[in-house]
């Protein structure tokens, strides 16, 4: 049953506690008792073993990352010979209002203020070594569930923070690929948070850099990411979108919107017209431009209008092959592709999931601006609009 109001804040850490304390019980139960008598089985079907040797972390270099806001990628390296390294990040949480269209507010659930939540760049073999922190003026239990990790709940048994408590968890990356990282405190908390824009993104690279199906080295010239977002707004009697003091009062109504599985709002990177306007995404003429595109909790059909897909990893795998000249891809709930774009004309290009309705209904759509000189053979317009003959 609902509890409204007060009652939701007086449950709320108890239950989220409770509920991830089974999951770890059940976690290691399982594991005790499966250490046995499986592996001709697991060795019929594993494609291979993982070939990182264990390293002596502490004499690794370790960097620190800084973390930007999205769309923007931290400055990376697409090929590193060397070592592996510990990569360093810090990460904040801020429960903060945030207004995701004119008029409509939503407590956000935030890694430094932003929606998605920063995106972390490493090479395969890398160590993440993330410190997260919950500050004491928050609510609320958090955490990471790393899709790129392995073990304990991708991170999430081992990173519960309540406020004013800080944890520190290392990770070692040994998929290539690019991941969704998300919170996942429990129960119906899971996708309450991850609907309050508490998910983001990680890039694994190989150290090799991307390849073409060949085999050959592909690079890009400049990288975005798009973090697709769908929220659950509460509406009163009268249709209008509802406002709260603070995030858990709004529990109730929230868990009863999402039970309607309808979003009210679909957004690319946080809000309606993110990446439109001053926000718009920007290339030049013969540029490869590499998109990151996540979405933590549903479908998406992206489709580059005026463009294709040249190299598209749908499922985010860098281990395998990139599908090649694409109009439409998936990326399918809980997961991130990658794709990168050979842009050839100029103009005003549209990014969108090519579920028409949600770009053009819900504005769920970036602009790609490009600056160049026009080509006539690929496109010429011979005749303008007029009488017909």
């Amino acid at each position: 049953m609902l509890v409204r109001g007060i009652q939701a804040k007086r449950i709320l850490l108890p239950l989220v506690t409770g509920v991830l304390l089974l999951s770890i019980a059940a976690l290691m139960a399982c594991s005790e008792g499966s250490s046995e008598g499986t592996t001709g089985v697991q060795d019929a079907y594993w494609p291979g073993p993982i070939t990182w040797e264990p390293e002596d972390v502490a004499g690794l270099e370790r960097v620190t990352q800084q973390l930007v806001a999205p769309p923007a990628l931290p400055p990376h390296d697409q090929v590193y010979s060397g070592e592996p390294r510990v990569v360093q990040v810090r990460m904040v949480v801020e429960e903060t209002e945030a207004e995701i269209a004119p008029g409509v507010f939503v407590w956000a659930f935030t890694f430094n203020g932003s929606m998605p939540r920063p995106i972390i760049v490493v090479h395969e073999g890398d160590y993440v070594e993330l410190t997260l922190q919950n500050p004491g003026r928050n609510k609320l239990p958090h955490n990471v569930d790393f899709h790129a990790s392995m073990g304990a709940l991708g991170g999430g048994a081992l990173t519960l923070v309540n406020p004013g408590q800080e944890v520190v968890l290392r990770f070692r990356a040994v998929k290539p690929g690019v991941f969704v990282y998300h919170c996942a405190p429990g129960g119906s908390m899971v996708p309450w948070h991850v609907t309050h824009g508490m998910n983001g993104a990680i890039m694994v690279l190989p150290r090799d850099g991307l390849k073409d199906p060949a085999g050959n080295p592909v690079r890009y010239d400049r990288a975005y990411y798009i973090g697709e977002q769908d929220f659950y707004i509460p509406t009163d009697g009268e249709g209008n979108f509802k406002r709260y003091e603070d995030a858990t009062l709004s529990l109730a109504d929230d868990l009863e919107a999402m039970a309607e599985l309808k979003p009210t709002h679909i957004v690319f990177n946080g809000k309606t017209g993110a990446l439109q306007g001053e926000g718009m995404l920007k290339a030049n003429v013969d540029e490869r431009v590499l998109i990151v595109h996540a979405q933590a909790n549903r479908q998406s059909y992206p489709h580059l209008i005026g463009g294709h897909g040249d190299y598209v990893w749908e499922r985010g795998s860098f281990n395998n092959p990139p599908l090649l000249d694409l109009e439409t891809w998936d990326i399918a709930a809980g997961s991130a592709g990658a794709s990168i774009h050979h842009l050839r004309q100029p103009g005003t290009y549209v990014y969108l999931s090519h579920n028409l309705i949600e770009a053009f209904v819900y504005d769920a759509k970036a602009i790609l601006e490009v600056q160049g000189e026009w080509n006539d053979d690929l496109m010429e317009q011979l005749r303008e609009p007029g009488p017909i003959r």
